[in-house]
C-alpha cells in the first residue's frame, strides 16, 4: 500500500506538469484533430484511385487502412510497418514504394500488395487478408489462416466492417 502522502506527493507533481505542459498539450491534440480530418479525405482519394488502378474493392481497401493504422499516415507499429496501410520496409521496397509515409505511395503500394496476395489466394479474402498482415508465407506453411490470435483479429475487423459497411464513405 503506498503511504497518503505518497499519493498527495505524486497528485502534487502531476498537477505541476499540467500547468506547465497544458498549453503544448492542447496545441498537440488540436495539430492532431485537424491533420486527421484533412487526411481522410486524401486518404479516401488516395484509396479510389488505387482501388481502379489495382482492381481492389475500395471500401476493402479503406476497411484495412482503418484497421492497419486507424487511418494515421504516419503510423509506425513495433514492428516497424509504416503508414496508412502499414507496410514493411520490405515490402515497400517490393511494390515500389519509395516513401511509405506518404498518403498516395502507401495506399497505392498497399492495394498493391493485396491483389498479390487476392491472386495468390484464388480470390479468398481471408487468406488473401491474412497473407497481408502475417505474410504469404506463413498462410502457405499453416495451409490456411495462420493460428496467430494478431492474424485472425486483423481478417475478422476487416471483414466486419466491410460487411456491416462501416468502412463505406
Amino acid at each position: 500500500m503506498v503511504p497518503p502522502e505518497g499519493v498527495s506527493a505524486a497528485k502534487a507533481r502531476v498537477a505541476a506538469i499540467k500547468s506547465r505542459f497544458g498549453g503544448f498539450e492542447s496545441a498537440m491534440s488540436a495539430a492532431v484533430s485537424r491533420g486527421s480530418e484533412v487526411d481522410r479525405g486524401r486518404i479516401e482519394e488516395a484509396v479510389a484511385k488505387a482501388a481502379q488502378e489495382h482492381g481492389v474493392d475500395a471500401d476493402l481497401l479503406l476497411a484495412v487502412a482503418e484497421v492497419e493504422s486507424g487511418l494515421r499516415p504516419d503510423a509506425v507499429s513495433s514492428k516497424g510497418a509504416m503508414g496508412v496501410m502499414q507496410l514493411m520496409p520490405s515490402t515497400a521496397a517490393k511494390m515500389g514504394v519509395a516513401d511509405a509515409l506518404d498518403v498516395e505511395e502507401n495506399v497505392a503500394g498497399g492495394a498493391r500488395y493485396l491483389r498479390e496476395q487476392i491472386d495468390r489466394f484464388g480470390g479468398d479474402l481471408s487468406l488473401a487478408l491474412a497473407a497481408y498482415n502475417a505474410g504469404p508465407e506463413a498462410v502457405s506453411r499453416h495451409g490456411g489462416e495462420p493460428p496467430y490470435a494478431e492474424t485472425r483479429r486483423f481478417v475478422s475487423r476487416v471483414l466486419a466492417r466491410m460487411a456491416t459497411g462501416r468502412a463505406a464513405r
